[in-house]
């Protein structure tokens, strides 16, 4: 792998103060130049991407889900090279590719220089890695603090869903998929482009990032408590077969609801339904251990 890398690290990312140190010292003794640049916002991401375009080989990004979703867009356009330093709490996406949270073994990862194309997701304008959803998830997402985050790491994850859990409400929504419409009654619906999400658990059983489709699944249950029964089957992604779930695949899909409902896209929430979701086949090049696990 080329050597000029332009290594992004969110300080707010849970081991991003701690790691930072450490990967600079790792990635320069595996012959990296590095030019280094850190964020207090996230959002900013994308305007240092392009800055730096022209003039390195790929970019490093440390910290979590939220992070690479803030440069996702800039990596499609400028087709710059992605290497992961998992510093957050769920690395989700780094779950999905095979990355461990070891950041020797990542940096070593970068340095093989096994570069695989994956598929992102799309919704209304804005790329995404692993799932968008609206429901339930936004409720979590809103609730969760950084602090929380950063305090108890994945554990985080499901004491506020525990806590919100109770307060679900179903919604009703159109889902458009295959030209078929079907109306649903739920409180989650969920589309996947990866196969992990919220924390490590799957969005379907067989899914990869690599699959060059969207998978689905909508929450139609009856009581709060049902989605406690479910937990378990939702971490390895078997939830699809359960009778209150429904499970759908497709490349393209729409879903629609009777006002605005906010969507998180790996858990940032970024649009509004009317919601018109794409797989991108091949979207971008990331660099991955020589053996992808999907």
């Amino acid at each position: 792998m080329s050597s000029r890398a332009l290594l992004l690290v969110n300080h707010h990312a849970r081991q991003g103060q701690k790691g930072l140190s450490e990967a600079i010292e790792y990635l320069k003794t595996l012959g990296f130049n590095l030019i280094e640049e850190s964020t207090e916002d996230p959002k900013h991401l994308a305007e240092v991407i392009l800055r730096y375009q022209h003039k390195v080989d790929l970019v490093i990004i440390g910290g979590g889900d939220g992070t690479l979703n803030a440069a996702v867009d800039v990596l499609v356009d400028t087709q710059l090279p992605l290497g992961i330093l998992p510093l957050g709490t769920a690395n989700d996406l780094a779950r999905t590719l095979g990355i461990p949270n070891s950041l020797n073994e990542a940096c070593k990862i970068i340095a093989c220089g096994n570069l695989h194309r994956i598929d992102l997701g799309w919704v209304n304008g804005k790329h995404f890695f692993n799932v968008a959803s609206l429901g339930l998830s936004v409720k979590i997402t809103q609730r969760l603090t950084k602090e929380a985050k950063r305090r108890w790491g994945i554990f985080a994850y499901a004491a506020t869903a525990l806590q919100v859990i109770w307060e679900a409400r179903p919604f009703t929504a159109e889902i458009v998929i295959n030209s078929e419409s079907v109306r649903v009654k739920t409180v989650q619906i969920a589309v996947g482009n990866g196969r992990y999400y919220g924390g490590g658990m799957a969005v379907a059983d067989d899914a990869t990032i690599d699959d060059q489709r969207l998978d689905l699944y909508s929450l139609e249950i009856k009581h709060w408590w049902q989605i406690i029964l479910l937990l378990p089957a939702m971490r390895q992604g078997r939830h699809i077969y359960w009778k209150s779930v429904r499970s759908l695949q497709g490349q393209e899909i729409k879903v629609h609801t009777r006002k605005p409902r906010p969507i998180n896209t790996d858990g940032e929430i970024t649009t509004y339904t009317p919601a018109h979701f794409r797989v991108i086949p091949k979207a971008i090049a990331v660099l991955v251990p020589p053996k992808i696990k999907s």
